[in-house]
């Protein structure tokens, strides 16, 4: 494990002392499925965050909706912490037991419980991969679109309101979960929603957990829209002489109304380390890379529309990949875009960001981050679901250097401010976790996170819930 970073968001967090006679009580409940061992627990204590923290005092291996009903009671009893842990994927601390306590691993709940095809709904078990889901509905001719990249949880992509390169057609986690099983802080099940498309029965307690990061519940059971698997799909991707002009192409096909289904933008620099990792050939220039969806003439007009655009900024080798083995090969280097960086400069760690701004403002808040990041002298990788004004840049660490981490938290903040400048937010699908805690008080207002913490301390009394996460108590 790497040594910790000195880091001021850890510094504070007070642990929590988890009894020997709570442990003893998981160990009678659960069995073989409790552990304390030490590498058990620096597995289910570390995320894909440049953070490093203790590990949690024991890890339960749920199987059933009742197996975190009895973790959650037992945990609240004793005032101790419960880390609801997925994949392990998430990029700002949401997995640290900061304040010690148990991790509840859910991935053995992986079970798809329905697939209502004339409906277009499922509903799964939180520890169902995105991956599976799509593995178990394609038989209906259905698939669900939102593709964070990883390949995550349900119950983690609705806690961190996850996205990824659908959005822009598709929308995120938000406008696709119907209805979620959740235990409350008591142990308590309760559900929310239905699966109706709609509702106006009381408070819309599903939105209040999604991108809730484990903090008011821990979902068991989820129940999602699904989509008809396109007719035709085609890929292409088109190299541009600047950002700025691949930017401009993003900006236009958006506002013409294209319904593209994904367009992504990689830099010259990271198009480098994807054709060292993933042994590919493509041109070391900016690139855009996007994906067309529906009938085959309505595939047809929407890339040559676009195409069209592209030209006209300086667009070239606009290239075409209409098999899905070429569209994987292409979407394969673009998922593994964050592993290709983190080869390029070995043993390093990445501050992420994911910065989010109107998308007629998304050329001036790219160009000015851009040009900050090439003055620093970092090293850096840039992606972007820039359809909907997302960008990610990861800056690369040494995490032996405390100078390398407080310039790239430098330009961090910086473009943080800059993005909330221009009516954007300081996360457009990572979430708060422990990084951001900071920018959510400057984004959102001392009145709006009042009201947060008003909603924590009226369901989670005792602060067991993912404790030190979004804000402090």
């Amino acid at each position: 494990m790497n040594a910790p970073l000195p880091d001021p968001l850890l510094a504070d967090l007070r642990q929590r002392e988890t009894p020997a006679a709570l442990i003893d009580a998981l160990k009678a409940r659960f069995a073989g499925r409790c552990a304390t061992a030490l590498a058990v627990r620096e597995q289910h204590g570390r995320d894909e965050s440049s953070f490093t923290a203790p590990p949690p005092d024991a890890v339960v291996f749920a199987q059933s909706t009742q197996d975190v009903r009895d973790a959650v009671a037992l945990a609240s009893q004793y005032d101790v912490p419960v880390i609801a842990f997925g994949a392990g994927s998430s990029l700002e601390g949401h997995l640290l037991a900061v304040q010690g306590g148990i991790s509840l691993d859910m991935n053995r709940m992986n079970r798809v419980l329905a697939i209502n095809a004339d409906d277009l709904t499922v509903t799964a078990q939180p520890g169902v991969t995105r991956k599976q889901l799509n593995e178990a509905v394609k038989s209906c001719g259905l698939f669900f679109p939102i593709d964070p990249g990883a390949d995550a949880t349900l119950g983690g992509m609705c806690a961190t309101r996850a996205s990824g390169t659908n959005a822009v057609r598709y929308g995120t986690m938000r406008d696709n979960v119907l209805a979620l099983e959740i235990v409350t802080a008591s142990g308590e099940g309760i559900r929310t929603g239905t699966r109706a498309k709609k509702s106006a029965a009381g408070y819309d307690l599903t939105r209040l957990m999604i991108g809730s990061e484990g903090t008011l519940g821990v979902i068991t059971e989820v129940t999602l829209k699904l989509y008809p698997l396109p007719e035709a799909i085609s890929a292409a991707i088109c190299s541009f002489p600047s950002i700025e002009a691949a930017v401009r192409t993003t900006i236009e096909i958006i506002q013409l109304g294209v319904p593209i289904a994904r367009v992504e933008l990689i830099d010259a620099n990271t198009v480098r380390m994807v054709n060292v990792h993933s042994k590919l050939g493509l041109r070391e220039e900016p690139m855009l890379l996007m994906e067309f969806h529906g009938s085959p003439g309505g595939v047809k007009e929407q890339a040559e529309l676009v195409q069209e655009l592209a030209s006209g900024h300086g667009g070239q080798a606009f290239e075409w990949a209409s098999t899905p083995e070429e569209r994987t090969r292409l979407w394969t280097a673009r998922h593994n875009a964050y592993f290709a960086a983190i080869q390029s400069k070995p043993g390093c760690r990445v501050i992420a960001t994911d910065t989010c701004v109107p998308i007629s403002r998304l050329a001036d808040c790219l160009l000015e981050s851009v040009a900050e990041a090439d003055a620093s002298g970092l090293a850096y990788f840039l992606v972007g679901h820039v359809g909907d004004g997302n960008f990610h840049f990861g800056y690369l660490i040494d995490p032996a250097k405390p100078e390398e981490r407080a310039l790239a938290e430098t330009l961090n903040h910086q473009l943080v401010a800059r993005a909330l400048r221009l009516e954007g937010t300081c996360t457009g699908e990572h979430g708060i976790g422990l990084h951001k805690m900071d920018f959510l008080l400057s984004e959102s207002g001392d009145g709006a996170v009042a009201m947060m913490r008003t909603i924590k301390r009226a369901l989670d009394p005792k602060n067991i819930l993912n404790p030190g996460k979004i804000f402090t108590l």
